[in-house]
């Protein structure tokens, strides 16, 4: 599996939620590009001092994407698999 990084803003097109009730993206766009999610994979939160940043990998069925949840809307899009 080949993996990309990426490490830039992503819109998200349409959220999930989760069981503890957290948002996730379903559906993303990149670079003219839609992705739909068919499954979440791991998350993980990491703390820095006052700071949090949530982490977590989706997959649309073929590729897997990694994406911080930075607060506030904001998705980066850290990399993807091919």
């Amino acid at each position: 599996m080949n993996t990309f990084n990426i490490n830039r803003p992503v819109n998200v097109t349409r959220l999930r939620f989760g069981r503890d009730m957290r948002a996730y993206p379903q559906a993303i766009e990149h670079e003219g590009s839609t992705y739909e999610f068919v499954d979440r994979g791991l998350s993980c939160t990491v703390s820095r001092g006052e700071s949090r940043t949530h982490i977590l990998t989706l997959t649309d069925g073929t590729r897997e994407f990694w994406l911080r949840d930075g607060g506030h809307g904001i998705w980066t899009l850290l990399g993807m698999s091919i």
